[in-house]
Formats: structure tokens, C-alpha cells, sequence
């Protein structure tokens, strides 16, 4: 019952489209504008940096809430740590899904950044730090930011990898977890992919 509960309450944190509530906010529907997307990256590019950043705060309060949440509620119930632990990670899953698929728009979404990062906020800090590093290598080296981002999630899978390692204590749900949610985030960019093979992918921190 409590994996089902973390479950469907991630879902539902998850699935609130911040980006595209804010482009109606401005009178237009962010999906016809832009790369199309409902995420961060897209709203700011779109509407700018005073909503496109407060957009992208959002996100990823909506993935770190629920981990939080099922953290603390399972941590005061007796329960064994895997529970505590299976909690966070289900319902970190479950909001990144939400945000992809949410039921909002025909289950249609974004990409998950900015969600995920949330979610690793709240379960594998050290994880979500080693992602931003890449992410932050990536960009201000190819300045793709959809590449940075599909890199980010190799970085989060290598960190986790990584800290395992030297601890000597391999927890093989988390490291699933990472892995999931990267190879999502690459399936959610396979567009982007196409156009920076193609050099049609426009980069990010340039004047039009």
C-alpha cells in the first residue's frame, strides 16, 4: 500500500505542466511555439528567463516533493529501510513519468529534465551533483543544451557507479533507477539527436 500510495502521489506532483500554465499565463500555448516542449529549457527560450527560470524551479520542486515526503512519512512508520528506500525511489520514478506523460495534456509531456534533477535532490545528491557537472561540461564546451542534458544522466549513472564502488555497498535499486531514468531522457531527446546530427540543433546561450 505505501509503494502504491508513493506511486500515484508522484504521478500526480509530477504530471503538473508548469511550463505550459505559464505560457497561458502570456496568452499562448508553449506547444506551438519553440522546440514544442512543456519543459524548462523551452519555456525559457520562449518566455523568457523571469518566467522560464521559475518554471524550471517548479519542476524540479515537484520531483524532489514527493521523495521528500515519502521519505519522512515512511521514515516514522517502523518500517524497514528498503521500504523507505523502494518509497523515495517509486515515487521519484512516478513524478519524472508524470512529467513526460501527463495526464493534463493527452499524456503528452516534456523531457524530464528538470524533474529528475529534483528527484536526485532528494534521493542521491552526490549523484545529481556529478550529473550537473557533466551537464555544465557539456554546455559551456558544445553548447547544446539537450546534449548536456542526455550526458547529465551518463553522469548520474557513473557517480552512483562510482561512490558504490568506494563504498563497497551496491544498492541495485537506485543504480536501476539511474539507469532508467537516463536511457528515458535519451529516448525523450531522440528529436534532438536527429538535428544535431543534421546541425540544424540550435544552441543555447547564443543571440538569435
Amino acid at each position: 500500500m505505501a509503494i502504491l500510495i508513493s506511486a500515484v502521489g508522484g504521478y500526480l506532483s509530477g504530471a503538473m505542466p508548469f511550463g505550459y500554465w505559464a505560457g497561458k499565463l502570456k496568452g499562448l500555448d508553449i506547444r506551438q511555439h519553440g522546440s514544442g516542449n512543456i519543459g524548462a529549457t523551452n519555456a525559457i527560450r520562449v518566455l523568457g528567463k523571469g518566467i522560464g527560470i521559475p518554471v524550471f524551479i517548479l519542476d524540479a520542486l515537484k520531483g524532489w516533493l514527493p521523495v521528500w515526503l515519502v521519505a519522512s512519512f515512511l521514515g516514522e512508520q517502523n518500517v524497514a529501510q528498503e521500504i523507505v528506500s523502494a518509497g523515495a525511489v517509486v515515487a521519484g520514478l512516478a513524478a519524472v513519468l508524470g512529467h513526460m506523460f501527463t495526464f493534463w495534456l493527452g499524456f503528452k509531456g516534456g523531457k524530464g529534465v528538470a524533474t529528475t534533477a529534483g528527484v536526485l535532490l532528494g534521493i542521491a545528491p552526490v549523484a545529481m551533483l556529478g550529473g550537473l557537472v557533466v551537464w555544465l561540461l557539456f554546455f559551456f564546451t558544445l553548447r547544446y543544451v539537450s546534449l548536456a542534458s542526455m550526458m547529465a544522466g551518463v553522469g548520474v549513472v557513473a557517480t552512483m557507479v562510482v561512490v558504490m564502488a568506494r563504498e563497497g555497498r551496491w544498492d541495485w535499486v537506485m543504480l536501476a533507477f539511474g539507469v532508467l531514468i537516463m536511457v528515458l531522457v535519451i529516448v525523450r531527446h531522440r528529436a534532438n539527436i536527429g538535428r544535431i546530427l543534421a546541425g540544424t540543433e540550435p544552441k543555447g546561450g547564443r543571440k538569435k
